[in-house]
C-alpha cells in the first residue's frame, strides 16, 4: 500500500518557511494564503500556519552516540537522491549535523543527515542500505 502523510506544524514566518523550502531544499509549493502554507514534502503534504508564538522544549538523544534532535520529521529516500540531496544541502548549510551511518553491519543500516528549518524544525533526510529493513 502506497500512501501519503499530512503534518500541519506552527511557523514563525511564512515569507521566510516558503524561501527555505522552495530555494534550499526545492521543495514544491502548494496551496496559500497569508496565514498557512503547503508544500508537497516528497509526495507528502506538509503544512505550516502562521503562530504568533509557540516552543518546543525538547532535548536532544543519544543515538550510537551521536546527539540527535527528539523532535524532527523528515523523509527516506533512495540512496541516489539522498546523495544528491545532501550535496546540495552541505554547499549551502554550516549547520547540517555531519553524514553519519547508523546501525552499520545490522539490520536498519542507514545514511542519515538532519537540517533545521527558519521555525527551529530539524528535518532529517535518510536512507537505508536496504530499502526492506526500515521497519526491522
Amino acid at each position: 500500500m502506497n500512501v501519503n502523510f499530512h503534518i500541519s506544524l506552527p511557523c514563525k514566518s511564512i515569507e521566510e518557511t516558503i524561501k527555505f523550502y522552495t530555494e534550499n531544499l526545492d521543495i514544491k509549493k502548494g496551496r496559500s494564503t497569508d496565514t498557512w502554507v503547503d508544500f508537497n514534502l516528497f509526495g507528502s503534504q506538509i503544512t505550516f500556519v502562521l503562530a504568533e508564538e509557540f516552543s518546543f522544549q525538547y532535548p536532544f538523544y543519544l543515538l550510537e552516540n551521536e546527539e540527535l534532535p527528539t523532535f524532527h520529521f523528515g523523509v527516506i529516500l533512495d540512496s541516489y537522491e539522498w546523495e544528491k540531496l545532501h550535496d546540495k544541502i552541505n554547499r549551502w548549510s554550516v549547520d547540517t549535523i555531519t553524514q553519519k551511518t547508523f546501525f552499520v553491519d545490522k539490520n536498519g543500516e542507514q545514511n542519515s543527515f538532519f537540517v533545521e528549518d527558519p521555525n527551529g524544525y530539524h528535518i532529517e533526510f535518510k536512507t537505508f542500505k536496504e530499502h526492506n529493513e526500515i521497519f526491522l
